[in-house]
């Protein structure tokens, strides 16, 4: 009995510290809208030899959806529970050789293997993470923003969605 408390209050415990990390170091789990998220992929003009990593993947269903089209996806995600849960989806899909999710902080992602990125920041992370993108991104890959803009870099606004190219 005391032994499933305690992993209780474990879980509990590791889902508030993610949570509270998520807050200061990126943005809230929201779950994307699902006809914005097809925005976001279709705004991506994915294509063969593409890579697309999602920041912030939450519940993974981007990661899937890129998959699911023949793309290597990989989110990171600062929540376990949210990352245990996305694994989950991608091998009950049968996707694990082309999709993952890992339980990381976004800034110590390398991004510059990825062609393409997907983000669901919030304002307060978008200029910061607009530094990252220009050190770390190889010319032409792409980023859609969903909902906040990069601050300095010009794109377009596409269906809902920000659109850039490096």
């Amino acid at each position: 009995m005391w032994a499933l408390l305690l992993y209780l209050l474990l879980v509990v415990g590791s889902a508030l510290c993610a949570y509270f990390l998520g807050l200061l170091n990126g943005a809230l789990y929201i779950p994307t809208d699902t006809l914005l998220m097809q925005s976001m992929l279709s705004s991506t003009k994915l294509g063969p030899g593409d890579r697309l990593i999602d920041i912030g993947s939450g519940d993974g269903r981007l990661v899937i959806a890129a998959a699911r089209l023949g793309i290597e996806a990989r989110g990171v995600e600062i929540n376990p529970l949210l990352v245990w849960l996305s694994n989950r989806a991608i091998r009950k899909e049968g996707l694990g050789s082309r999709a993952s999710v890992e339980w990381r902080d976004m800034w110590s992602v390398d991004l510059s293997r990825y062609s393409v990125v997907t983000v669901f920041g919030i304002s307060h992370i978008m200029k910061r993470l607009e530094r990252k993108l220009s050190r770390e991104l190889a010319p032409g890959a792409r980023v859609v923003c969903n909902l906040f803009p990069l601050p300095t870099w010009e794109g377009e606004k596409k269906d809902g969605v920000f659109v850039y190219v490096r």
